[in-house]
Protein backbone atom coordinates (compact mmCIF):
# COMPACT_ATOMS: atom_id res chain seq x y z
CA UNK A 1 0.00 0.00 0.00
CA UNK A 2 1.27 3.44 -0.94
CA UNK A 3 0.28 6.66 0.82
CA UNK A 4 0.86 9.98 -0.90
CA UNK A 5 2.13 13.17 0.69
CA UNK A 6 3.34 16.48 -0.74
CA UNK A 7 6.32 15.50 -2.94
CA UNK A 8 6.82 12.31 -0.92
CA UNK A 9 5.19 8.95 -0.52
CA UNK A 10 5.35 5.99 1.87
CA UNK A 11 5.19 2.34 0.79
CA UNK A 12 4.78 -0.48 3.29
CA UNK A 13 7.05 -3.52 2.94
CA UNK A 14 5.94 -5.54 5.93
CA UNK A 15 7.38 -3.84 9.02
CA UNK A 16 9.52 -1.51 6.87
CA UNK A 17 8.28 1.89 5.68
CA UNK A 18 9.99 3.13 2.52
CA UNK A 19 9.85 6.93 2.54
CA UNK A 20 10.52 8.26 -0.93
CA UNK A 21 11.30 11.87 -1.74
CA UNK A 22 9.22 12.38 -4.87
CA UNK A 23 10.15 15.28 -7.13
CA UNK A 24 12.34 13.51 -9.69
CA UNK A 25 12.07 16.33 -12.25
CA UNK A 26 14.57 18.29 -10.14
CA UNK A 27 16.39 15.25 -8.67
CA UNK A 28 14.31 15.62 -5.50
CA UNK A 29 15.56 19.11 -4.71
CA UNK A 30 14.07 20.11 -1.37
CA UNK A 31 11.37 22.78 -1.19
CA UNK A 32 9.22 23.81 1.74
CA UNK A 33 6.42 21.76 0.14
CA UNK A 34 8.61 18.67 0.25
CA UNK A 35 9.70 19.40 3.82
CA UNK A 36 6.06 19.59 4.89
CA UNK A 37 5.33 16.37 3.04
CA UNK A 38 8.25 14.55 4.64
CA UNK A 39 7.28 15.68 8.13
CA UNK A 40 3.69 14.54 7.55
CA UNK A 41 4.97 11.21 6.20
CA UNK A 42 7.17 10.69 9.27
CA UNK A 43 4.20 11.42 11.52
CA UNK A 44 2.21 8.80 9.59
CA UNK A 45 5.02 6.27 9.97
CA UNK A 46 5.44 7.01 13.68
CA UNK A 47 1.71 6.55 14.29
CA UNK A 48 1.63 3.13 12.62
CA UNK A 49 2.58 0.48 15.17
CA UNK A 50 3.29 -2.02 12.38
CA UNK A 51 6.30 -0.05 11.18
CA UNK A 52 9.56 -0.82 12.94
CA UNK A 53 12.16 0.54 10.52
CA UNK A 54 12.37 3.21 7.81
CA UNK A 55 14.24 3.51 4.53
CA UNK A 56 14.72 7.05 3.24
CA UNK A 57 15.54 7.34 -0.46
CA UNK A 58 14.78 9.37 -3.56
CA UNK A 59 12.59 8.74 -6.61
CA UNK A 60 14.35 8.55 -9.94
CA UNK A 61 18.05 9.07 -10.59
CA UNK A 62 19.00 11.16 -7.57
CA UNK A 63 18.69 11.00 -3.79
CA UNK A 64 18.43 14.78 -3.26
CA UNK A 65 20.19 17.53 -5.18
CA UNK A 66 19.94 20.12 -2.41
CA UNK A 67 17.48 23.00 -2.03
CA UNK A 68 15.07 23.79 -4.83
CA UNK A 69 16.49 27.21 -5.69
CA UNK A 70 13.78 27.88 -8.28
CA UNK A 71 11.14 27.92 -5.54
CA UNK A 72 12.90 30.30 -3.18
CA UNK A 73 10.94 33.58 -3.07
CA UNK A 74 12.66 36.29 -5.10
CA UNK A 75 13.94 39.35 -3.26
CA UNK A 76 15.59 42.48 -4.66
CA UNK A 77 17.41 43.29 -1.43
CA UNK A 78 19.23 41.30 1.27
CA UNK A 79 17.30 38.32 2.62
CA UNK A 80 17.58 36.10 5.64
CA UNK A 81 18.65 32.77 4.16
CA UNK A 82 18.42 31.16 7.60
CA UNK A 83 14.67 31.53 8.09
CA UNK A 84 13.80 28.39 6.12
CA UNK A 85 16.23 26.40 8.24
CA UNK A 86 14.50 27.14 11.53
CA UNK A 87 10.94 26.92 10.18
CA UNK A 88 11.33 23.89 7.92
CA UNK A 89 14.59 21.99 7.73
CA UNK A 90 15.37 21.91 11.46
CA UNK A 91 11.98 20.42 12.45
CA UNK A 92 12.50 17.75 9.76
CA UNK A 93 16.00 16.89 10.99
CA UNK A 94 14.79 16.73 14.59
CA UNK A 95 11.91 14.46 13.51
CA UNK A 96 14.39 12.07 11.91
CA UNK A 97 16.72 12.17 14.91
CA UNK A 98 13.92 11.44 17.38
CA UNK A 99 12.17 8.71 15.39
CA UNK A 100 11.33 5.67 17.51
CA UNK A 101 12.77 3.22 14.98
CA UNK A 102 16.00 2.67 13.01
CA UNK A 103 16.54 4.66 9.83
CA UNK A 104 18.37 3.34 6.77
CA UNK A 105 19.24 5.82 4.04
CA UNK A 106 19.62 4.44 0.52
CA UNK A 107 21.56 7.00 -1.53
CA UNK A 108 20.68 6.35 -5.16
CA UNK A 109 22.52 9.23 -6.85
CA UNK A 110 23.51 12.77 -5.95
CA UNK A 111 23.26 13.71 -2.28
CA UNK A 112 24.13 17.40 -2.43
CA UNK A 113 23.81 20.28 0.02
CA UNK A 114 21.03 19.57 2.49
CA UNK A 115 20.50 16.31 0.60
CA UNK A 116 23.84 15.15 1.96
CA UNK A 117 22.67 16.09 5.46
CA UNK A 118 19.50 14.01 5.01
CA UNK A 119 21.57 11.06 3.82
CA UNK A 120 23.78 11.27 6.92
CA UNK A 121 20.75 11.12 9.24
CA UNK A 122 20.54 7.38 8.66
CA UNK A 123 21.64 5.00 11.37
CA UNK A 124 23.03 2.90 8.54
CA UNK A 125 23.88 4.55 5.22
CA UNK A 126 23.93 2.60 1.96
CA UNK A 127 24.99 4.14 -1.35
CA UNK A 128 24.79 3.02 -4.94
CA UNK A 129 28.16 2.66 -6.60
CA UNK A 130 27.38 5.64 -8.87
CA UNK A 131 26.23 7.86 -5.99
CA UNK A 132 28.20 10.82 -4.74
CA UNK A 133 28.09 13.35 -1.91
CA UNK A 134 28.61 17.08 -2.31
CA UNK A 135 28.85 19.98 0.10
CA UNK A 136 27.66 22.40 -2.55
CA UNK A 137 27.08 25.46 -0.35
CA UNK A 138 30.29 27.32 -1.24
CA UNK A 139 29.30 27.16 -4.90
CA UNK A 140 26.44 29.60 -4.24
CA UNK A 141 28.04 31.66 -1.48
CA UNK A 142 26.41 29.99 1.54
CA UNK A 143 27.67 28.00 4.53
CA UNK A 144 27.00 24.31 5.23
CA UNK A 145 23.71 23.66 6.98
CA UNK A 146 21.39 20.80 7.80
CA UNK A 147 23.68 19.82 10.66
CA UNK A 148 26.65 19.28 8.32
CA UNK A 149 29.14 21.10 10.54
CA UNK A 150 28.12 18.86 13.47
CA UNK A 151 27.91 15.56 11.57
CA UNK A 152 30.94 15.70 9.27
CA UNK A 153 33.73 16.34 11.82
CA UNK A 154 32.41 13.48 13.94
CA UNK A 155 32.17 11.09 10.98
CA UNK A 156 35.35 11.86 9.05
CA UNK A 157 37.39 14.34 11.10
CA UNK A 158 37.81 18.09 10.99
CA UNK A 159 40.36 18.24 8.16
CA UNK A 160 38.24 16.30 5.69
CA UNK A 161 35.07 18.09 6.78
CA UNK A 162 36.63 21.49 6.07
CA UNK A 163 37.99 20.29 2.74
CA UNK A 164 34.58 19.05 1.57
CA UNK A 165 32.86 22.25 2.67
CA UNK A 166 35.39 24.75 1.33
CA UNK A 167 36.34 23.11 -1.97
CA UNK A 168 32.81 21.84 -2.74
CA UNK A 169 34.16 18.83 -4.63
CA UNK A 170 32.22 15.64 -5.30
CA UNK A 171 32.92 12.74 -2.95
CA UNK A 172 32.34 9.40 -4.74
CA UNK A 173 30.56 6.64 -2.85
CA UNK A 174 33.64 4.40 -2.77
CA UNK A 175 35.74 7.16 -1.20
CA UNK A 176 32.95 7.95 1.29
CA UNK A 177 33.10 4.30 2.34
CA UNK A 178 36.89 4.40 2.72
CA UNK A 179 36.59 7.52 4.88
CA UNK A 180 34.01 5.91 7.15
CA UNK A 181 31.26 8.35 6.14
CA UNK A 182 28.89 5.59 5.04
CA UNK A 183 28.43 1.90 5.83
CA UNK A 184 28.11 0.06 2.52
CA UNK A 185 28.31 0.51 -1.25
CA UNK A 186 26.06 -1.59 -3.50
CA UNK A 187 25.67 -2.07 -7.21
CA UNK A 188 23.08 0.41 -8.44
CA UNK A 189 20.53 -2.26 -9.40
CA UNK A 190 20.86 -3.98 -6.02
CA UNK A 191 20.59 -0.90 -3.78
CA UNK A 192 16.91 -1.12 -2.79
CA UNK A 193 17.00 -4.91 -2.36
CA UNK A 194 19.99 -4.55 -0.03
CA UNK A 195 18.34 -1.69 1.83
CA UNK A 196 15.15 -3.70 2.31
CA UNK A 197 17.07 -6.72 3.57
CA UNK A 198 18.95 -4.59 6.07
CA UNK A 199 15.90 -2.59 7.18
CA UNK A 200 13.89 -5.81 7.61
CA UNK A 201 16.64 -7.21 9.81
CA UNK A 202 16.51 -4.06 11.95
CA UNK A 203 12.70 -4.15 12.02
CA UNK A 204 12.85 -7.68 13.38
CA UNK A 205 15.21 -6.56 16.13
CA UNK A 206 14.34 -5.64 19.73
CA UNK A 207 12.68 -2.44 20.93
CA UNK A 208 16.02 -1.51 22.51
CA UNK A 209 17.22 -0.34 19.07
CA UNK A 210 15.33 2.91 19.62
CA UNK A 211 17.34 3.38 22.82
CA UNK A 212 20.56 2.60 20.96
CA UNK A 213 19.69 5.38 18.50
CA UNK A 214 19.34 7.86 21.32
CA UNK A 215 22.57 6.78 23.02
CA UNK A 216 24.61 7.41 19.90
CA UNK A 217 22.90 10.70 19.11
CA UNK A 218 23.66 11.95 22.62
CA UNK A 219 27.21 10.70 22.97
CA UNK A 220 28.85 13.65 21.18
CA UNK A 221 27.35 16.13 23.65
CA UNK A 222 27.85 14.18 26.87
CA UNK A 223 30.76 13.79 29.23
CA UNK A 224 31.78 10.24 30.09
CA UNK A 225 29.83 10.44 33.35
CA UNK A 226 26.73 11.76 31.58
CA UNK A 227 26.94 9.02 28.98
CA UNK A 228 27.23 6.16 31.45
CA UNK A 229 24.29 7.63 33.36
CA UNK A 230 22.30 7.62 30.13
CA UNK A 231 23.38 4.03 29.49
CA UNK A 232 22.13 3.09 32.96
CA UNK A 233 18.75 4.77 32.31
CA UNK A 234 18.47 3.16 28.87
CA UNK A 235 19.38 -0.28 30.20
CA UNK A 236 16.66 0.08 32.81
CA UNK A 237 14.13 0.82 30.06
CA UNK A 238 15.34 -2.10 27.96
CA UNK A 239 15.26 -4.46 30.94
CA UNK A 240 11.55 -3.84 31.44
CA UNK A 241 10.71 -4.73 27.82
CA UNK A 242 9.02 -7.90 26.61
CA UNK A 243 11.79 -8.23 24.06
CA UNK A 244 14.40 -8.60 26.82
CA UNK A 245 12.42 -11.48 28.34
CA UNK A 246 12.12 -13.07 24.90
CA UNK A 247 15.84 -12.60 24.26
CA UNK A 248 16.83 -14.30 27.51
CA UNK A 249 14.29 -17.10 26.98
CA UNK A 250 15.47 -17.71 23.42
CA UNK A 251 19.10 -17.79 24.57
CA UNK A 252 18.36 -20.39 27.26
CA UNK A 253 16.27 -22.44 24.83
CA UNK A 254 19.01 -22.21 22.17
CA UNK A 255 16.70 -20.80 19.49
CA UNK A 256 16.53 -17.51 17.53
CA UNK A 257 14.71 -14.75 19.39
CA UNK A 258 11.35 -13.63 18.03
CA UNK A 259 11.23 -9.95 18.97
CA UNK A 260 7.97 -8.00 18.76
CA UNK A 261 9.28 -4.50 19.26
CA UNK A 262 7.69 -4.24 22.72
Amino acid sequence: MRKEFERAHVTAHGPVAVLMMNHPEVMNAVSMKMVEGLIAALEHIEANADFRAVILTGEGRGFCSGPNLSEIPKSEGPRDAGVALETGYHPLLRRLRNLRMPVVTAVNGAAAGVGMSLALMGDIILAARSAYFLQAFARIGLVPDGGSTWLLPRFIGLARARELSMLAEKLPAETALEWGLINRVCDDAALMDEALKLATRLAEGPSSLSLVRRLYWETANNSFEQQIDLERWSQRQAGFSEDFIEGITAFLQKRPARFRGK
